[in-house]
């Protein structure tokens, strides 16, 4: 594992366990990977503790969620599993009404463009709704995501990653799934899909790399470079 953290530093970093075959579609997480929403969400999550009834993050808890998995924040927060689903569609009303405050991660543009141009497909599969993110990306970019797969539970991308695959006539072994959780890349797997992590996002540098993705970008640059060198 040591080996695998120096060579992540080094930015994209692919495991030798990667399947080889050439990547015909990219899917894409949306929060935390293209869009910036994170400070949003700190800003109003104790609000969303209040009203649903959950456990208040302290300032300095911040960091210390970002080093642990989806699932034990939500053991951490105490929040009851079949309170998931109504939090989820209340973020959702919350993210349409603040759409104006949250940005793309910059070079998330250009990357869209560069990637359209080697010829790959685009996707998106994501917990908030495909409203929200064609909002979020301005109608230029939100035109570029070839299949929308939104509105997924906290952990059911994997059915999402399996319509996408079905829709656009792509085998698992084609595909690459890119997020900035440690629920991105199990989903990934649980498809059989190729799994990249992005390390400006939400889940914290050592937890990712501790989850041997095949893939860890430090920047959209090295997206491009990945998907370039296994086009075929």
């Amino acid at each position: 594992m040591e080996l695998v953290a120096d060579m992540a530093k080094t930015g994209a970093f692919a495991s030798p366990l990667a399947t080889r075959r050439p990547l015909d579609l990219v899917i894409f997480d949306f929060d935390g990977t293209l869009s910036d929403s994170g400070d949003w969400f700190v800003s109003v999550a104790n609000d969303l503790a209040e009203r649903f009834r959950f456990r208040k993050i302290a300032p300095h808890e911040v960091e210390l969620l970002r080093r642990k998995t989806s699932r034990e924040v939500i053991d951490f927060l105490g929040i009851a599993r079949w309170k998931m689903p109504w939090i989820a569609r209340y973020v959702r009303k919350l993210v349409s009404r603040d759409a104006h405050r949250i940005e793309l991660f910059p070079g998330t543009p250009h990357l869209l463009d560069r990637l359209v141009e080697t010829g790959v497909k685009l996707a998106l599969v994501t917990s908030n709704s495909e409203e929200n993110a064609r909002k979020i990306l301005g109608p230029r970019h939100a035109a570029k995501i070839h299949c929308y797969a939104c509105g997924s539970s906290l952990f059911g991308k994997a059915p999402k990653f399996r319509r996408v695959l079905r829709k656009m006539g792509v085998t698992p072994e084609a595909a690459l799934a890119i997020g900035d959780e440690t629920r991105d890349v199990d989903a990934a797997r649980e498809v059989g899909m190729r799994a990249g992590s992005v390390l400006w996002g939400y889940a914290a540098e050592d937890l990712l790399t501790g989850m041997a993705p095949d893939a860890l970008f430090r920047t959209p640059e090295d997206i491009l470079s990945y998907v370039s060198q296994h086009r075929g």
